[in-house]
């Protein structure tokens, strides 16, 4: 079935942003007959039965460099059912053909686990920098992945584990709790480019 982003046109549509003229003239087109066009940057596929389903953001989907596309959002909506993730940011590169994740591990359950095992810390960030608890909270990752049904590329090939929350506060998530992407990219940018290395 068709799919693109969501494009809404005729005399319906407003003129623009209320006093925004960069937004508007972003997402905002006139064509040729003089029909004002509102680009909405979500992706969305018609079915058969001529229902219109928003699959996700344009902003959020990421071609790999085999041509795969993956969406951010779904991907992590599918690993924070994972009960060591607290929080979680797939990062994906175009000139690569797999995706990384920055995931801020459940302090609690982490600990309770290494504490099982035997493994000695003397603090929560001294335990998210050794091997062991990277493998398990990356397997944890793997099985939610598989139990979501996402394809192999989807899948996050190496992660980093980040000890502290993700907060409004520090400004790395929404009041409404949602990621600001491109703060935590800029924020983590070293950890990204190691676990590209």
């Amino acid at each position: 079935m068709p799919r693109g982003e969501i494009v809404i046109g005729g005399p319906n549509v407003t003129l623009g942003y209320f006093k925004n003229e960069e937004k508007t003239n972003e997402v905002y087109k006139v064509d040729e007959r003089g029909m004002q066009w509102f680009y909405t940057g979500d992706i969305g596929r018609f079915h058969s039965d001529g229902c219109l389903e928003i699959i996700d953001r344009k902003k959020d989907i990421v071609k790999l460099q085999h041509g795969e596309y993956v969406s951010l959002g779904k991907v992590e909506a599918a690993l924070i059912v994972s009960p060591y993730v607290d929080n979680i940011m797939l990062h994906a590169d175009p000139f690569h053909n797999y995706c990384v994740a920055l995931v801020v591990p459940s302090q609690h359950a982490v600990e309770d686990w290494a504490t099982k095992r035997g493994i000695a810390f003397t603090n929560f960030s001294d335990l998210c920098q050794k091997e062991e608890p990277v493998k398990e909270v990356h397997g944890s990752l793997v099985k939610a992945a598989r139990d979501a049904r996402l394809e192999k590329f989807e899948v996050p090939a190496k992660i980093k584990l980040l000890p502290d929350p993700w907060t409004p506060e520090v400004g790395l998530v929404t009041a409404a709790l949602k990621l600001k992407r491109e703060t935590i990219r800029k924020a983590f940018a070293e950890d990204l480019a190691q676990l590209y290395a």
